[in-house]
Order: structure tokens, then sequence, then C-alpha cells
């Protein structure tokens, strides 16, 4: 069976490493996008089970490329777990007609992180809280 593929786009590379270990240890298959452009180049190439998508991102923000993404059927229905420095108050509502699974606000606990993958992955992104 092949391995589920966690997707991370975030442009801090301290936290690329340190998720990429847990997220490997938990079984998954580790990807990592600095930036919004090399998100959407790695979806021409493989598509993720589930994308970690910070909000701030140098070339192309996080809501921007969220929103190209949703335009496109082959990339739609990808679950997206929002991770962000910024309070869900403040931006959530950008958010919800882009039918995100989770917002996480950083920093966050990993524990509850792989909570959310697992639960995007088997749910589709379909919940949301």
């Amino acid at each position: 069976m092949d391995k589920k593929i966690v997707l991370l786009v975030d442009d801090d590379s301290d936290l690329a490493k340190m998720l990429k270990i847990r997220i490997e240890s938990e079984g998954y298959e580790f990807k990592h996008a600095g930036d919004g452009k090399q998100l959407l180049e790695i979806l021409n190439v493989k598509k993720p089970d589930v994308i970690l998508l910070d909000i701030m991102l140098p070339n192309i923000d996080g809501y921007s490329v969220l929103r190209e993404m949703r335009k496109n059927e082959r990339y739609a229905d990808i679950p997206v777990i929002i991770l962000s420095a910024k309070e869900k108050k403040k931006v959530g509502d950008l958010f919800i007609l882009e039918k995100i699974a989770f917002f996480i606000e950083k920093p966050f606990d990993t524990k509850d992180l792989m909570e959310k993958i697992s639960e995007a992955i088997t749910y589709g992104g379909r919940r949301q809280t």
C-alpha cells in the first residue's frame, strides 16, 4: 500500500525539518514547498493526500494559492489544513468558502496536528472545525 502524502507549504525551514521527522514517524510520506508557486509545481507532479498551508508565504500567499487550487478540479478535493500565526477569529472567515478541513494557530501541539492530519485524510476534508 502506498504511503499517504502530507505536503507542508511553509517558508519556515526549521518547522519543515521538525514536521518532516514527526510526520514520517507516523508512516506518512512528507513533501515540502517553501511558497505557493512551489506548491502549484508539486501538484503538477504528485497529488498529496493532505496539504498543511501557511497563510504568510513569499511569492503567492496561502489564501491566493488555495483559491487557485480550488479552481482546478484535479486539486479541488485535496483536504487543506491552514497553519497560521494569525488568529482564526481575524482571518478564519476568509477561508470558509474555500472548504478547509481545519484551521490551526501557530504555535501548535504536534499531537493535535497529527490527529487533524489523520482526520482530514480519513474524511477527505469534509469535516470542519
